[in-house]
């Protein structure tokens, strides 16, 4: 008769015993949570990074030039985490872009209607030309005294357009610079490029008897080219290049490697 109460009473105990842990167990501390980390946001950009003063490679082998710093102050008022930047030869970046290698492209590169047939140009960013570059003493005055000379350019560009919608023949580079060495070293007897470029080589090279004109065939502007039917980041990229010329961001950095302040256009 003793045996079964006293289970009885024992099992009770063990039950109020398990609820008072179970209470103990409720009121503790719970474990610290970990934070998400953030997601990197990337802007890919393509360029061509062999065109000083708007794209090169620095003394420690890092992209820098106008077009760099642009697109990285860009890229951050549009809320990216990081701009990175990808080289490639100049006359591969637009099919780079088509095939999404790159969400933008930045390279100097003028705004032409044949090239915005495959790809959407942002607004208009910076003024440029064409200029003849020769050897002090080529009495050369204007494209037309091109005329049976050997003529450098860079492959697909503006300056390769002009001379050739002129009949004349080319001697085509990859890069602006090579075609400028060549006519250091007496390959061709001037090269046409774009001004900025011209008079920055100019300016590296002050004892390489070099001179420059202007070739006057007209009024040049670069463009972020984007693939096309991006219209989303079109319209942010636009907007951010509005907000950094009015609130002198652009300026600043015009003038860092122009010297001068940026031209109204």
């Amino acid at each position: 008769m003793f045996k079964p109460k006293f289970r009885l009473v024992l099992a009770g105990m063990l039950s109020l015993s398990l609820l008072a842990l179970a209470g103990c167990g409720s009121s503790s501390t719970p474990a610290p949570t970990v934070p998400t980390p953030a997601v990197e946001k990337v802007l890919k950009v393509g360029s061509d990074i062999a065109y000083a003063p708007f794209e090169f490679m620095d003394e420690k082998q890092q992209a820098t030039g106008f077009d760099i710093e642009l697109i990285q102050a860009l890229g951050a008022d549009m809320g990216y985490t990081k701009v990175d930047i990808q080289t490639s030869a100049f006359d591969g970046l637009i099919l780079a872009l088509q095939n999404g290698n790159y969400d933008a492209v930045i390279s100097a590169m003028t705004i032409t209607e044949e090239r915005a047939k495959g790809v959407l140009f942002s607004d208009k960013y910076f003024l440029s030309g064409q200029y003849i570059a020769m050897k002090k003493g080529a009495n050369i005055k204007s494209l037309e005294d091109l005329k049976g000379k050997k003529i450098g350019v860079q492959l697909n560009t503006t300056g390769q357009y002009a001379v050739e919608g002129k009949g004349m023949e080319t001697k085509k580079y990859d890069t602006t610079p090579d075609a400028m060495n060549s006519l250091l070293t007496g390959g061709v007897d001037a090269v046409v490029a774009d001004s900025p470029v011209v008079l920055w080589f100019q300016a590296q090279n002050p004892s390489a008897q070099i001179e420059s004109i202007d070739a006057k065939s007209g009024e040049e502007f670069y463009g972020i080219a984007m693939k096309l039917g991006n219209t989303e980041l079109a319209n942010k990229m636009n907007a951010s290049l509005k907000k950094l010329m009015e609130n002198g961001k652009y300026n600043e950095i015009y003038k860092k490697w122009f010297k001068v302040d940026a031209p109204k256009f």
